[in-house]
C-alpha cells in the first residue's frame, strides 16, 4: 500500500486475519501505519524509481491516498505491476476536472461546472447560471490535490477569486448547491466485476471536515436509497474501479419532495464515510478493499444494527488521551474506539469512535459524548 496514514493502518489490520503480508511505502517512520506495519519502506511516492523498487515482490499495489502521479502508475502498469485501482480509473479521483467531464458524459447528475481561466472568467461563469443578481457565490476548486476542505473556496465576488489561481494549476468553478445535507454511497468492486454496496449514509461536515456519519441516512426514502446505491455501482463499473469507491453526494430538493442527488466528489480508497463499517457492518470497507484488490470473493456489506454512528475524534488540548478511556469505556461498554497513533494536535484527526443500537438519538449522543470527551471539550 502506498501511503502511511490511518487508512493504511486500518487496511493492514483488516489483512492480518487472512495472513496477508502487508508492505508499506510511507513518508516517514512516524506515520500512522508505519508504527504498526513490520515491512515499511520510507520513500517519496512522487519518485518513479522509488515506486519501482517498492513494487518489486508485491502481488498488487493499492493506495491510502490519490496523489501518486498518474504517469508513474501507468509506467508501473506497463512494466507488469498490478495497480488497483488502475491509473485509468484513479485519474477521476485525482483530477476533478476530468471527473466532472467523464460523469457529465455518462449522464451522471453533477453541479453546474466548468474550468475557468481567471477571476474575470469566474464572473462570467457565475452570470451564466444567474436567475437573478450576479450569480455569486460560486465554488472554486483546484483540480488536483485538495481534500478536507483544502483547495476549495467559496467566493462571493470577482475580487475574492484570485487566490485559487496563484497555485498555477487549473481551477474548476462549480455552482454553490443549495443542499439539504451531504450523503455518501460506498461500494466495492473486484477485478472480476463482483460488487457490493453499503447503506447510503449521511455525512455531517464541520468547517469542511467530516465530523459525524450516520448509517443509514435517516429519512432517505428507500427507493431513493436504492437509486443512489445503483448510481455508485454504475460509476464504479463505468470507470472500472477496483477496490473501494466512496461517492460523496449532495441531497437537494426535487420535484414533489423527491430528493435530487448530485455527485460532489469521488475517492478510490477506504474513506472516512465508511469507518462506521468496522463495527456496524458484517464486512468492513477495509476487509472488502483487501478482498477486492486481491480478487477474493467480497463480504456481506449489510449492517449489524439498525443504526451506527461514527464520530471523528479531533485533537484538542490534551496530548495524552489514555486517561479519558477510563471514563468513556466505563460509561459506555458498547463504545468502539479507534485511535491512529498520531501526535495530538488541535484540529487534527487522531481517531474515531463508533456506536450502534436500536435508537438513533441514543446512538448519536453516545458517539458525540465520547468524541468530545476524548478531545477534552467536555469533562463529565
Amino acid at each position: 500500500m502506498i501511503g502511511g496514514g490511518q487508512l493504511a493502518r486500518m487496511t493492514h489490520q483488516a489483512g492480518i486475519p487472512l495472513g496477508i503480508r502487508f508492505k508499506l511505502l510511507s513518508g516517514t517512520t512516524k506515520d500512522s501505519a508505519a508504527l504498526v506495519a513490520g515491512d515499511t519502506v520510507v520513500g517519496d511516492y512522487r519518485d518513479l524509481d522509488t515506486l519501482r523498487d517498492f513494487a518489486r515482490g508485491c502481488d498488487v499495489i493499492t493506495f491510502d491516498h490519490e496523489h501518486v502521479p498518474t504517469a508513474h502508475l501507468r509506467a508501473l502498469q506497463a512494466e507488469g505491476v498490478a495497480v488497483r485501482p488502475g491509473p485509468h480509473a484513479l485519474v477521476y479521483a485525482q483530477d476533478k476536472g476530468a471527473m466532472r467531464a467523464r460523469l457529465t458524459e455518462l449522464g451522471i447528475p453533477c453541479p453546474r461546472h466548468r474550468i475557468v481561466a481567471d477571476p474575470a472568467d469566474v464572473t462570467a461563469f457565475a452570470r451564466e447560471g444567474a436567475r437573478e443578481g450576479d450569480g455569486f457565490p460560486v465554488v472554486l476548486k483546484t483540480v488536483r490535490g485538495g481534500y478536507d476542505g483544502k483547495g476549495v473556496w467559496v467566493v462571493r465576488r470577482e475580487e475574492d477569486a484570485a487566490v485559487p489561481f496563484r497555485a498555477g494549476v487549473p481551477v474548476l468553478a462549480e455552482e454553490l448547491v443549495d443542499f439539504r445535507r451531504e450523503l455518501a454511497a460506498n461500494v466495492v468492486r473486484s477485478p472480476s466485476g463482483q460488487a457490493v454496496a453499503y447503506p447510503v449514509v449521511e455525512s455531517v461536515q464541520v468547517d469542511g471536515v467530516c465530523d459525524t456519519v450516520i448509517a443509514p441516512a435517516p429519512g432517505l426514502p428507500p427507493a431513493a436509497a436504492v437509486r443512489t446505491q445503483q448510481l455508485a455501482l454504475r460509476i464504479a463499473s463505468e470507470l472500472d474501479v477496483v477496490g473501494h469507491l466512496a461517492v460523496e453526494l449532495f441531497e437537494a430538493g426535487g420535484d414533489e419532495g423527491e430528493p435530487r442527488i448530485l455527485v460532489n466528489e469521488l475517492a478510490m480508497r477506504p474513506h472516512n464515510s465508511g469507518h462506521w463499517t468496522q463495527d456496524g457492518a458484517v464486512t468492513s470497507q477495509f476487509d472488502n478493499h483487501v478482498r477486492a484488490v486481491l480478487d477474493l470473493p467480497l463480504g456481506d456489506p449489510r449492517p449489524r444494527a439498525p443504526w451506527t454512528v461514527m464520530a471523528n475524534v479531533l485533537g484538542g488540548d490534551y496530548p495524552d488521551m489514555y486517561p479519558a478511556y477510563l471514563h468513556c469505556m466505563a460509561r459506555d461498554p458498547g463504545l468502539k474506539i479507534h485511535m491512529y497513533g498520531k501526535d495530538v494536535k488541535p484540529g487534527r484527526k487522531v481517531g474515531h469512535v463508533n456506536t450502534y443500537g436500536d435508537d438513533l438519538a441514543d446512538v448519536r449522543e453516545r458517539a458525540r459524548h465520547a468524541a468530545d470527551y476524548l478531545r477534552g471539550t467536555i469533562t463529565e
